[in-house]
């Protein structure tokens, strides 16, 4: 049955909410059931303690026979592979010299085993964490100007609706010699038995005409006509 210990560490200070805490697991060594005694856990606790010094916080510990399952906040200027290492050696040199039987169990030392588990447990949840960031612009009331180029919906149109144009007067102006893309819309402006003038909402539509020139012979004067072919 797990031995649930809660340190009451004094370290926190009220409203700084930086912190790394993880939840850890250490293993002893061979799996051997040292953690049967009272004694033996009490020591052990007493031990991480100790660490606190150099700035680590411990929340609750929780022994079975042969592991124990802690909280601990690393400070920012450790890794976890660092603060594993000091947890185990100072933890396991005490237990030793406390309690030199654990020499005939252990004759070449190595209190605890090389496995071990850890996971970041904070004082938020993973989905707290994540509704936090996201909504951080009503959080601080910023309102974020998008500069992306918007369409116009009087004038712009998808692509589906401009290929759904009727073939007919797609073909009549490839004939007239029309450059350029579709027209989005287009109006009639005059238009004579010579030459066609159109305008687009748009697009600037060319229209090339095969023309020729002719001369006529006119009862006042001579004029030259400009005639369609």
């Amino acid at each position: 049955m797990d031995n649930i210990v809660n340190s009451g560490s004094p370290k926190k200070i009220a409203g700084d909410t930086r912190n790394n805490w993880v939840t850890m697991m250490f293993v002893t060594h061979n799996r051997y059931n040292c953690f049967r005694k009272q004694i033996y856990i009490d020591l052990c606790i007493q031990a991480f303690h100790d660490l606190e010094r150099f700035g680590f916080e411990f929340g609750d510990f929780g022994f079975a026979l042969n592991h124990v399952h802690f909280l601990v906040n690393i400070p920012k200027r450790y890794s976890v592979q660092t603060a594993e290492i000091m947890l185990k050696s100072y933890t396991a040199k005490k237990m030793f010299e406390h309690f030199p039987g654990f020499r005939k169990r252990y004759p070449r030392g190595g209190f605890w085993s090389g496995y071990d588990h850890y996971e970041s447990t904070g004082w938020k949840s993973l989905d707290q964490s994540t509704a936090y960031v996201r909504d951080q612009a009503r959080h601080h009331n910023a309102y974020v100007i998008d500069e992306k180029q918007q369409r116009l919906p009087t004038i712009a149109r998808p692509p589906s609706e401009i290929r759904q144009r009727p073939i007919g007067l797609a073909e009549e102006r490839r004939r007239n010699g029309v450059i350029g893309v579709e027209p989005l819309f287009h109006l009639t402006l005059y238009e004579f038995p010579y030459l066609r003038i159109e305008i687009s909402i748009g697009h600037l539509i060319l229209i090339k005409s095969k023309i020729q020139k002719c001369s006529l012979i006119s009862p006042k004067k001579n004029k030259t006509f400009i005639k369609e072919e």
